[in-house]
């Protein structure tokens, strides 16, 4: 394997990345942020807190109006919790994120940490498109539904959990339809994005291409 891109940042830079569940972009997207001294903001956690939030009061996630008002008073604070990280978590995240409601109230938040003074990597599934059309550089991370529910599985099973394959493909699919298919921001790349597809890459492999792809960026601006 070639070695890792060294790549030096003239002025703080916009990084936007885009995805499907588990194809690697929260991976990547540390990597980057590591590598290039940038302020990172996984979104997801914003909507995984949402839902784990309306799941503790009792509250119905499919109801728009109550979605809405804890979107509204969503703190900081509350991405600090243990608890976000989880499939359930994730699929709590992927109930609440298709109230139009929810995602107004998320834009303010989403778009101060991406402007700030130092630059940002933000990931998500509408950065691109919606948050930050603007971004200097955007990626969109993808893989095989296959090879997603494939990762999933091999990670539950890592922790001791008893997990069946065909049950995580049918979520990963079923996730897949209903960001994709949602009235509000659909989960796409933005039409200047650059796909990268983890199928058959290892993470290192994935940031390698990433960063190349910052650095010719950079060459031509």
């Amino acid at each position: 394997m070639p070695e890792m891109t060294d790549v030096v940042l003239k002025r703080p830079l916009l990084i936007a990345i885009d995805g499907p569940a588990a194809a690697g972009k929260g991976t990547l997207a540390q990597g980057l942020a590591t590598r290039l001294q940038l302020p990172y903001l996984d979104t997801g956690l914003l909507y995984r807190a949402i839902g784990k939030l309306m799941q503790i009061a009792g509250l119905d996630l499919d109801d728009a109006q109550a979605a809405t008002a804890v979107a509204e008073k969503l703190t900081p604070a509350d991405l600090q919790r243990a608890d976000l990280r989880g499939r359930e978590a994730g699929e709590l995240a992927s109930r609440v994120a298709v109230h139009s409601g929810v995602r107004a109230a998320l834009i303010a938040f989403q778009r101060d940490f991406a402007h700030g003074p130092h630059g940002a990597v933000l990931d998500g599934r509408d950065i691109g498109t919606v948050i930050c059309p603007d971004a200097d550089v955007k990626l969109y991370v993808t893989a095989s539904a296959e090879v997603r529910a494939r990762r999933r599985t091999d990670e539950l099973l890592a922790k001791g959990r008893s997990v069946d394959y065909q049950a995580i493909l049918s979520e990963v699919k079923a996730r897949d339809a209903r960001d994709s298919g949602r009235v509000e921001a659909p989960l796409r790349p933005a039409d200047d994005a650059t796909v990268i597809d983890t199928s058959a890459l290892g993470p290192a492999e994935v940031l390698m291409t990433a960063l190349s792809i910052v650095e010719n960026w950079q060459k031509r601006h």
